[in-house]
């Protein structure tokens, strides 16, 4: 395979921006589908959503793939979810990908999840182009949403095509650097015809086109020196500064068009294939883990540092690969994989570098969406699947010669909890069977049982994240099931630093047991990667060195269940200064043992507060509303960041506590006429005010006094 005609990319945006109809009409004019269908109405859906639900509700809930040719250039097309609450879709794929098609909405510009898509776009250093789209909207205005762009997404976009009409008068698009018209004849835009620019566009087009060339000079002395110097800058030249420009990350290219009305999307096709970068394109590390091992033994590195070793891209190479998507099913795991180095042949056998097993890799697989083409061999650059391979997304797998890890994917925390039981008794098996599926595809999603009421709870990134697995469990495994009322995922952490001194000691005939811990629990900072931080200042075997983890196990227990409503507690830091053994009852349960009780003591001491999850919220709706909805945001204890307003649209940004928005969607219904939409995601913890925190904390008490009165 000839890498430089490889291109793996992403499609990303805010729900509702156009992502699904775009990817159906690329699969359409690259041959890959030969009717085409849309997200709702009549038909059959859109081909990525190939999910009943996807259809039914006319969203996107899992990312699909799909590999198309455009001329001699292979591309494989993942298309992601919109919705917040399916984010690790989007963070998995952008994590494999070596491109990104960021689609953005003409009349709603840069929304909330395009500042999330963003994010995980820096994140993992993706470049990208943007696709204005649904110009053919009332009220579309291109040059706000790339205004926008520079001012809320912090970054450089250049637009290589001004559109020919806007609303119900698009008619096509302006190439700025052919400087030529472009108009997408044919039932579906199928043949796209180059012309002449119009002439009522013409002093537009030079004055963008201007505007495109300045932009560029700032990343090329020899462009400089052409326009100060009146030169022509060849048509090749100026696509060559364009892809070094996006590949460095320094510009966003834009395009746009309308994909529902077939207009701009092959020029979108031609952009992809000629600024996105190839796998050859991108340096890829990975962390060599005999190298790093070495390297801790001899004291040449600290604890969290790895040696790091670049990625070949080569076939011939031994195989370096990363699960990053898996998917149960009926005849077991289908699991996505990304070829970094080497190949993956049909039959061989790969060692997981987590477990350290080696895996037989029976059946591979190209997906189209839900259809899927036995293959042989996938080489370095490809994206493939694999069937009844048992791992878990983020997983390394190496081929004898190389034992690398490559770094996993980042996964947001929950922030909503449920409990879910099966209706018959009979049905608790599937739910069982349904939940440890969910939770093994979908990092995001997690299953856990209350040890006091027997409880299965599970907890997601919002109420449609639950509902939807909800759904799933219903139709997909037949077994109905009763829900409890959401509830936030608070979490404890103290406020002021302590100092504890705590002995234990019991004798219980024969050898008892004893240990003594003395320390400090400090405060951590809110941005603190790790909600606990362990340092040992042990000196002079005060306490031998093999009861140390013991104590610490023992500390990190304690802060499973806090001493305010049994949440979990973060920002803890504790600093092991001093202590005593007995030669005779020392051990290490001994030592866990206090390090809990001391830990205990000392959270009772320390002050705690309650955390709860604050929302990042945008909510859209008519001028005249805008009143009533800011003042019931306020109610809510909600904080307004930002109000702007345009073609009579209010866009509201604040931020509020989760335990306020469980019925949101209702209420802002019910105020607006049915008009408002809004979506949320996660922003931070923030400490609940005094008096709140006290609500809850008798909640939580008087709850579990009547589970108990119950049991």
């Amino acid at each position: 395979m000839d890498l430089t005609k490889l291109r793996n990319i992403g499609i990303s945006a805010h729900i509702d921006s156009g992502k699904t109809t775009l990817t159906e009409r690329i699969l359409f004019y690259s041959g890959r589908i030969h009717k085409v269908n849309e997200v709702r109405g009549e038909g059959d859906g859109a081909t990525m959503d190939f999910m009943d639900l996807e259809r039914e509700r006319g969203i996107t809930i899992a990312s699909a793939a799909t590999q198309v040719r455009w001329h001699d250039y292979t591309v494989n097309v993942i298309d992601t979810p919109g919705h917040v609450d399916f984010t690790v879709e989007v963070e998995r794929s952008l994590r494999v990908l070596d491109g990104a098609i960021l689609v953005l909405c003409s009349v709603g510009g840069v929304q909330s999840q395009s500042l999330t898509v963003d994010r995980q776009m820096k994140r993992y250093h993706i470049p990208r182009i943007a696709f204005i789209n649904k110009l053919d909207r009332n009220g579309a205005d291109p040059n706000s949403v790339i205004q926008q762009m520079r001012d809320k997404l912090g970054i450089t976009p250049v637009a290589l095509q001004l559109p020919i009409g806007v609303g119900a008068d698009l008619n096509g698009v302006i190439d700025l650097v052919k400087m030529k018209a472009l108009y997408f004849d044919g039932s579906r835009g199928e043949t796209v015809r180059e012309d002449e620019i119009p002439a009522e566009y013409k002093d537009a087009a030079d004055a963008a086109r201007g505007e495109m060339l300045e932009t560029l000079s700032m990343f090329s002395d020899e462009l400089m020196m052409a326009l100060l110097e009146e030169q022509e800058f060849s048509e090749e030249q100026l696509h060559t500064l364009i892809r070094e420009a996006t590949l460095a990350r320094e510009i966003t290219p834009v395009l746009m068009g309308s994909a529902f009305k077939d207009k701009g999307v092959q020029p979108l096709l031609d952009a992809v294939t000629r600024y996105l970068p190839s796998p050859l394109d991108r340096e890829v590390q990975a962390i060599d883990i005999d190298a790093t091992e070495k390297a801790h033994k001899a004291g040449e590195l600290a604890e969290n540092e790895s040696k790091r070793v670049p990625l070949s891209h080569s076939s011939d190479e031994p195989l370096v690969s990363m699960a990053f998507k898996t998917v149960v099913e009926q005849f077991g795991q289908l699991t996505y994989f990304r070829i970094y180095q080497g190949k993956i042949v049909k039959g061989e056998s790969y060692i997981n570098t987590r477990t350290g097993k080696k895996v037989r890799f029976g059946r591979l697989l190209r997906m189209h969406a839900n259809d899927r083409e036995d293959i042989d061999v996938g080489e370095a650059g490809d994206i493939i699947a694999v069937v009844g391979v048992d791992c878990a997304s983020g997983d390394t797998f190496c081929a004898g010669g190389a034992n690398y890890s490559l770094e996993s994917i980042y996964v947001p925390e929950p922030v909503i909890r449920l409990s879910v039981e099966p209706l018959a008794r009979d049905s608790a098996d599937r739910l069982g069977k349904a939940l440890e599926r969910f939770r093994r595809e979908d990092p995001t999603f997690q299953v856990s049982t209350d040890q006091e009421t027997g409880e299965t709870i599970i907890a997601g990134m919002g109420q449609l994240h639950l509902e939807v697995y909800i759904e799933r469990i219903r139709r997909e495994y037949r077994c109905e099931v009763m829900v409890g009322e959401p509830r936030v995922a608070y979490k404890e952490c103290p406020t002021k630093p302590i100092e504890f001194n705590y002995k234990h000691k019991k004798q219980t005939g024969g050898s008892g047991q004893y240990a003594h811990v003395v320390g400090k629990l400090f405060l951590l900072d809110e941005d603190a990667e790790e909600p606990y931080t362990f340092i040992n200042s042990i000196s002079q075997g005060r306490i031998p060195a093999q009861y140390i983890p013991a104590a610490d196990a023992g500390f990190r227990r304690a802060l499973e269940k806090g001493p305010l409503c049994e949440c979990e507690v973060v920002r803890v830091g504790v600093e092991l200064t001093d202590g005593s053994y007995h030669d005779v009852d020392s051990s290490e349960k001994a030592f866990e043992t206090c390090g809990w009780q001391a830990m205990r003591d000392a959270l009772q001491k320390a002050s705690p507060a309650l955390l709860e999850p604050i929302m990042q919220l945008e909510v859209e709706v008519p001028e005249e509303y805008q009143g009533p909805v800011t003042g019931h945001l306020s109610s809510k204890r909600g904080l307004i960041t930002n109000t702007t307003s345009r073609e009579g649209t209010a866009v509201i940004l604040a931020e509020v506590p989760l335990a306020a928005m469980f019925d949101y969607a209702n209420e802002l219904r019910s105020m607006t006429q049915g008009k408002g939409g809004f979506s949320m995601e996660f922003a931070k913890y923030k400490e609940v005010p005094r008096n709140i925190q006290e609500e809850v904390v008798e909640r939580r008490r008087k709850e579990k006094a009547e589970r108990m009165a119950m049991a």
